[in-house]
């Protein structure tokens, strides 16, 4: 599945006659199978740019494409895993990851795949356990399976291990490789860690500025698992860091422009 963005620009009213800029003028493409790492600060329109891909949202101007055809809505060869864990809190595990499928009539040999990615995760033996009885980290997990079970073609994923603690975290990164170079879907990871897009990604693209904007695309092609300490990884990281110190500087330097333009008014 080839993903394809042209100048893609997105506005969120504030009033009739103005408007904020969260994205402008975004193009790049995503290979299929690509794992693509969105890297950014706070604010930068990370999540609305995964919303857009997921269908969830609409470009104010600019196309999004998915081998050729517009998107324009959501579809389930795109699966989306959010920042917190979102479970029906009335359903089971085994039910909340089969909830998508049945809703959908995907039914073929549901139980078996519903049971493949639960053992995949580590959380077979709370398959019959309610939400509000696992940790975060577990709840993440079943989400996961619930995103991978349909077997999508890509994978949207929203800082989904920004609230777990470290050792988890480090944990499921690793599974979401594995699970990545043996299923071959498409990734595309939104993040504002580093070391979690060098660990993760074979394409990192840099949004900043202000508005925001694509101030880099890095490649990445040493193999998995990647170790934090090699002189690749650390000479990455600082070439993203002075990339994203240097944006962020002429950010400062805009805003700062504008204030004293709006105060001179």
């Amino acid at each position: 599945m080839k993903i394809k963005l042209e100048k893609v620009t997105k506005v969120f009213k504030k009033s009739e006659e103005s408007g904020h800029i969260v994205l402008k003028d975004i193009s790049f493409s995503i290979d299929e199978g690509d794992f693509v790492i969105i890297l950014g600060e706070s604010g930068c329109g990370k999540s609305t740019l995964l919303n857009m891909l997921a269908g969830l949202e609409q470009p104010t101007s600019g196309k999004i494409y998915v081998d050729g055809q517009e998107i324009t809505g959501i579809h389930p060869s795109r699966s989306i895993l959010f920042q917190q864990p979102t479970l029906i809190p009335w359903l089971n595990v085994k039910e909340n990851v089969a909830y998508g499928c049945n809703l959908r009539g995907d039914t073929e040999k549901l139980d078996y795949r519903v049971y493949q990615f639960l053992e995949i995760m580590g959380i077979e033996g709370f398959s019959n356990a309610k939400p509000n009885q696992l940790s975060l980290g577990m709840a993440q997990r079943a989400c996961l399976a619930r995103a991978l079970v349909g077997r999508p073609d890509t994978l949207l994923l929203d800082e989904p291990f920004a609230s777990l603690d470290t050792f988890t975290k480090s944990h499921i990164q690793e599974e979401m490789v594995h699970l990545w170079l043996s299923e071959q879907f498409t990734a595309v990871f939104v993040t504002h860690d580093i070391d979690e897009a060098i660990l993760l990604g074979n394409k990192i693209i840099l949004l900043a500025g202000e508005p925001p904007i694509i101030q880099d695309v890095f490649e990445i092609n040493e193999e998995y698992p990647r170790d934090r300490n090699s002189s690749e990884f650390k000479e990455m990281r600082t070439r993203i860091l002075e990339k994203f110190k240097n944006s962020y500087l002429a950010k400062r330097r805009i805003i700062s422009s504008k204030q004293i333009q709006d105060d001179n008014f």
